[in-house]
Order: C-alpha cells, then structure tokens, then sequence
C-alpha cells in the first residue's frame, strides 16, 4: 500500500514572485494593491493552514470590509482563528492611524461656514465609534476652529451633557462661538427627543453667557443632520 502523501499547505514564497503582496507593493505602490494585499503585508504571517493573503481575505469576508475591522476590539480579533494578540494588535493600530491621518489637518485652522464642514471635519473618525461622543467646536469671532473639545462619552446610546462642563471649556478657550457635535453608533443621524432638549438647554445657556450656540450636528454612517437646518433650535 502507498503510504499516504502529508497535507500540502501552500506559502506566500509558493506564488509567483509578482503575485507577492510585498513585491506588487515594490512594482505597483501601495495604491495598487486590494484591501486583502494591503492586510496580509500588515499580518506578515500566516499560519499552518492558510497563508497571510488567506488569512487576510477570510478576515475582510467575514467582517465585511475594512470598516467591519474597525469595528472590532482587540479581544474580538484574537477570538478569530488564527490571530492572536501580535497579529490583533497590528491590524487595529494600522487601522488607527489610517484613521487619525483622515482626520488629521496640520496647523491649518479650519473655518466653519455650514454643516457640512463640520460632517467633512469630524465625519470619518466620528462615525466608526461604538459609544456617542459628545463634542464642541470652540469657534473665534471669524469662525475658525480654535479647538475641539470632547465634554462626555456616554453609552450606546445616549451621552452625558451638562452645561457646566460645556461653557468651561468654552470659556477656557476663549470661544465666540461654540458648535455642538455628537454622533450617533446606529449610523442614523436623526435627532431625538434627547437630542432637542440638550441642544435647547444648552442654547439658553449660552445666551446668558454670551457665547452663541451656532448649530447641533449629528453624525451618522456617511449621513449628517443639523438641527439648525430642520429649524429645531
């Protein structure tokens, strides 16, 4: 009887060189790689069973995309086959700071005419977090943002506001004006009942101290709605 050959697993060195993630990167740039070539460079390693490029199409596939990644703590990816706490940690820091360089703008002060300035500011760092995060734009008297100031982060959903919290870091930074931001996890920016009243409560504040409350923005999945705009403050 022929003795049975060994399970034959195949590596990333068993493909052809150009169809490399690491060398199509050399040839191509990195703008010429998929998401699953991109990931694989950031695993390095695949395991017994499957190679990065494997691993990595299996973990897009399963989470749906790079924004389902996102959404994942690091105890989530190491309860994945074939990740553990090495591998996890590498995709959500390289996830991390695609995400801080989206949001990153220099020392350029960015100026605030409408709503959509705010959604094209805060937008894609806003929009893959799990709990609301309620927030202010501290604007000078030509609308510049002087800085932006988180006041709570709260649970799925609902946040934490209080006016005190509010106009202190207002004051402190010596704010005209203030923006009121927050978003929410559902990735419906439709305001609530909760929503109108905060931003109500807060504009009646701010009159008394005289820093004007110009509009409540609120973040969802590539959707924004400002209250100003649907006339509810």
């Amino acid at each position: 009887m022929r003795e049975a050959l060994p399970d034959y697993r195949p590596t990333i060195k068993d493909l052809p060189l150009l169809s490399r993630p690491r060398e199509r990167l050399d040839t191509l740039g990195s703008q010429g790689l998929s998401d699953a070539e991109l990931l694989a460079i950031v695993l390095v390693t695949g395991s017994r069973q499957e190679t990065a490029l494997d691993l990595a199409n299996r973990l897009l596939n399963q989470f749906n995309g790079l924004v389902g990644l996102m959404d994942l703590n690091l105890e989530e990816l190491t309860m994945v086959k074939g990740i553990g706490v090495a591998k996890a940690c590498q995709v959500k820091a390289s996830l991390e700071l695609a995400k801080r360089l989206q949001a990153w703008r220099g020392d350029v002060m960015p100026i605030i005419k409408c709503p959509g300035d705010v959604a094209g500011l805060l937008m894609e760092e806003r929009r893959f977090l799990d709990r609301e995060h309620f927030d202010i734009l501290c604007l000078d008297t030509k609308s510049h943002v002087l800085k932006i100031e988180n006041i709570s982060i709260g649970s799925l959903n609902a946040s934490i506001v209080h006016p005190r919290e509010v106009f202190k870091k207002a004051i402190r930074c010596s704010a005209a004006a203030i923006l009121l931001v927050h978003n929410h996890p559902s990735g419906d920016p439709t305001p609530s009942k909760e929503d109108i009243d905060v931003t109500k409560r807060l504009c009646e504040s701010g009159e008394l101290l005289g820093i004007k409350v110009l509009d409540h923005v609120i973040i969802g999945n590539k959707r924004f709605a400002s209250l100003k705009e649907k006339g509810l403050m």
